[in-house]
């Protein structure tokens, strides 16, 4: 199968396969990402040994399945057992020792599951780096997991053994806008550009997710088949989503439906005060697990100290979650065919659009011909109230100009009235007398289809379009 995109991961793979020295590889990145089709796509059939993890096992089962690995992978070693994993890591270095390719790849698929309590996995796992692979120039040891909280925690920000051992970490985002276009085409679906885009505000960049669309049905239809049918895919997608990223994962769906409730996003006192949760290092962490997993975004808030940040929740799969599917409850048949265009669409729409576009911040730079200025991207929120003016991307430029972004989303030209130009007016007007930036500021409006120019539009020094976020 083809690899659609992931150019830059697969450049940093190749090189370290080339390297002359052992590479410790670390990927990780949420759910159903595509880590592991990725890793074996790359690497087609020159595993010297691949090993998967086993969810929700014990030791024994864990064993058991390096055990079965290193038979079928290795099947002069199908009679040896590893009773513990100091004897496995033992039979590892023999696999090596003995493989004739030039460099030898292990792959460790869901690395974190091996991690059962008091089975000194992680130990002998350092033990077995430390003191032998990383002698050595020929060893490529490639590591993945979905667990986030383990894989930062325990391997990327280790303290202990693996403190800094980790030679290569990537992050595997989800596609772009460009992506899913091209994965949609290598799938033969026919679908615009306006119809992909209403697809990727409810599914993200998730390559599995896009698997799952089939031919011959408009964007409804493939919504409701996917998250309301019985059978859908993603019927309980969320249900497993967090519990399978992170350990004790209440904690972190305490923050995701705190924001939830606040579109515009929350300090994390606010975040403390909604969630119940203690405002400390505790909470720092559930807050960075969540950034570094994708689902919440942080913002430096311009003029304002690092602990003003705001956070947003940015997963738009989880927004449509709790948003719609969440709220089905007695399973209404063709729900989203009847909830499609209402009134809760439309204002859903527009923060999903939101959120789109802030996965997209590069392509709008390339839009406004900005892309090689050196820039700051924040957000900003005046301090008069919760509910009050809000700009959720300023561009502030070293070139003495600051963009502030206002996006949204229509079905056509996009059109200012009078009103709507008083609310812009205002949130400039305001923005400059908090933020006291000495600088020219530049109204942007990104939305779908354009603008439409009229006598309120004169303000606006700029338009970027739905066909620029696919750039």
């Amino acid at each position: 199968m083809e690899i659609i995109g992931r150019k830059a991961e697969i450049k940093i793979l190749e090189e370290k396969i080339a390297s002359n020295q052992s590479e410790f590889v670390a990927v990780y990145g949420r759910r159903r990402v595509g880590k592991t089709f990725l890793i074996r796509q790359v690497f087609e059939k020159k595993f010297t040994l691949q090993l998967t993890g086993v969810a929700n096992a014990n030791l024994q089962i864990q064993l058991e399945a390096f055990n079965r690995s290193l038979a079928s992978q290795q099947p002069r070693y199908k009679r040896k057992q590893a009773r513990n994993w100091a004897e496995a890591f033992d039979l590892l270095k023999k696999v090596i020792a003995k493989s004739k390719q030039k460099k030898k790849v292990i792959f460790i698929d869901e690395l974190p599951w091996f991690d059962t309590l008091h089975s000194g996995f992680v130990q002998q796992l350092e033990h077995f780096w430390n003191s032998w692979a990383s002698a050595r120039k020929d060893v490529m040891l490639i590591v993945c997991g979905s667990a986030a909280s383990w894989m930062l925690n325990k391997l990327i920000k280790n303290k202990g053994g693996l403190h800094n051992r980790v030679t290569q970490r990537i992050k595997l985002e989800p596609f772009t806008l460009i992506e899913c276009e091209d994965y949609a085409k290598y799938k033969g679906l026919k679908i615009d550009r306006y119809q992909l885009l209403q697809l990727y505000m409810t599914l993200g960049g998730i390559p599995y997710y896009w698997n799952g669309i089939s031919k011959g049905k408009s964007v409804a239809q493939i919504i409701q088949h996917l998250c309301f049918d019985k059978n859908g895919l993603l019927v309980d997608e969320f249900q497993v989503l967090y519990q399978s990223i992170f350990y004790k994962a209440e904690r972190h769906e305490a923050i995701v439906f705190a924001l939830a409730r606040k579109d515009k996003g929350l300090t994390r006192q606010e975040i403390a005060d909604i969630s119940g949760l203690a405002n400390g290092g505790g909470l720092t962490r559930l807050l960075e697990e969540l950034e570094e997993s994708g689902f919440v975004r942080r913002y430096a808030q311009i003029g304002k100290k690092k602990r003003d940040s705001l956070y947003q929740l940015c997963d738009v799969f989880t927004l449509f979650h709790l948003k719609f599917m969440d709220k089905n409850s007695t399973n209404e048949k063709n729900y989203w065919l009847k909830k499609f265009n209402s009134p809760q669409y439309r204002a859903w729409s527009g923060y999903a659009f939101e959120q789109v576009c802030l996965w997209h911040v590069e392509q709008i730079k390339n839009a406004l011909g900005i892309s090689g200025i050196e820039t700051e991207v924040s957000s900003w929120r005046s301090s008069g109230s919760i509910d009050g003016a809000q700009i959720d991307l300023v561009i502030d430029r070293k070139d003495g100009v600051v963009n502030l972004c206002e996006m949204k989303f229509s079905i056509g030209e996009f059109v200012v009235d009078k009103r709507y130009q008083k609310v812009l007016q205002t949130k400039v007007n305001t923005f400059a007398s908090e933020s006291a930036i000495n600088k020219t500021y530049h109204l942007v409006l990104v939305t779908t289809f354009g603008l439409k120019e009229n006598t309120h539009t004169g303000n606006i020094q700029q338009c970027v379009t739905m066909n620029n976020l696919f750039d």
